[in-house]
């Protein structure tokens, strides 16, 4: 740990603990000496994010933007311009398993705010069917017609990330966050350990959880077993692949990716997921991105996670 971690440690500090309502999930936080806004600050930072990028508030930003007329431009604020950049860095990084214009498939088939499963909209073999561009000078997007903005593969941790900013800004130094099992920890605690957390393992795996410190650091899980759907005795994955327009059948039980930033730890979980096991790991050793796939009784971990181990 760096000498900053420590720097004012007070051994026999409070930690005090917070919780609320997000995002369709819950949120929670424990803070070392936290001051009395703490918890209407983190509510507010949440907040935000569903104002600017809910699917299912129908006078969010982004359900405006997907109801203007394709090909206008629409600015839309800091924030949400912010995670759109990071959603198409990753969609260009991963050849397009992140996709953020997705959005007609994920409502045809009941994750959006419809609720239910409608009309399948038909699958596009070419991702430029589904542009969404972005004019970072300006803070504005447009889309093409086939394409409505899905940003639920990334927002949950943005809104982490957030929240957390606000948190140091503050002077809040020490401290775990997490929103629907997506976590930041920031210093360490009162007695000198750091956050110490289990990654979320699938239900039927065996094989048992890592226990992560998080010191400055980000976790993330994208697992099929998080959310989906029964029908016809086939269960359907709540993450899609963006070249056939339907959920994932390739394996994979969870995807967890360790980062400084809590955004692009959700957003890379989401993307290797779709991709199968072993491109997946081979595209986290490109990229430098410490990862542990499931997929079954298997296990695979990449280059910057084992390095993590030494």
């Amino acid at each position: 740990m760096t000498p900053a971690a420590f720097a004012g440690r007070d051994a026999g500090a409070p930690i005090e603990r917070f919780a609320g309502e997000t995002m369709g999930t819950s949120w929670s936080l424990q803070a070392v000496s936290p001051p009395a806004a703490t918890l209407h600050g983190v509510q507010a930072a949440l907040d935000l994010v569903v104002e600017q990028m809910s699917q299912w508030e129908p006078e969010s930003d982004l359900s405006r933007f997907n109801r203007a007329a394709p090909g206008r431009w629409c600015e839309v604020p800091a924030e949400f311009a912010h995670v759109v950049e990071v959603a198409l860095g990753i969609a260009r990084a991963s050849g397009g398993a992140f996709d953020p214009g997705l959005g007609r498939f994920t409502e045809a088939w009941g994750f959006g705010s419809a609720g239910s499963a409608g009309q399948m909209p038909e699958a596009s073999k070419s991702a430029a069917d589904r542009t969404i561009d972005f004019d970072p000078r300006a803070r504005r997007i447009r889309r093409v017609e086939a394409a409505a903005l899905d940003l639920s593969g990334i927002a949950k941790g943005y809104g982490v990330d957030l929240a957390a900013e606000w948190l140091l800004d503050i002077g809040v130094r020490h401290f775990l966050l997490e929103v629907g099992g997506e976590l930041r920890g920031e210093g360490i605690r009162p007695d000198g350990q750091p956050w110490w957390v289990d990654v979320e393992m699938p239900p039927t795996s065996s094989i048992p959880p890592w226990r992560i410190a998080l010191h400055d650091l980000s976790v993330a899980t994208s697992g099929n077993y998080r959310r989906g759907f029964s029908a016809g005795g086939q269960h359907y994955s709540h993450s899609f692949d963006p070249a056939t327009g339907r959920p994932i059948v390739n394996g994979v039980s969870s995807v967890t990716v360790l980062h400084r930033d809590c955004i692009r730890a959700d957003g890379w979980a989401t993307a290797l997921t779709v991709l199968g096991a072993v491109v997946a790991i081979k595209l986290a050793d490109e990229q430098d991105l410490a990862v542990c796939i499931v997929a079954g009784d298997r296990e695979y971990l990449s280059r910057a996670w084992r390095s993590m181990l030494d």
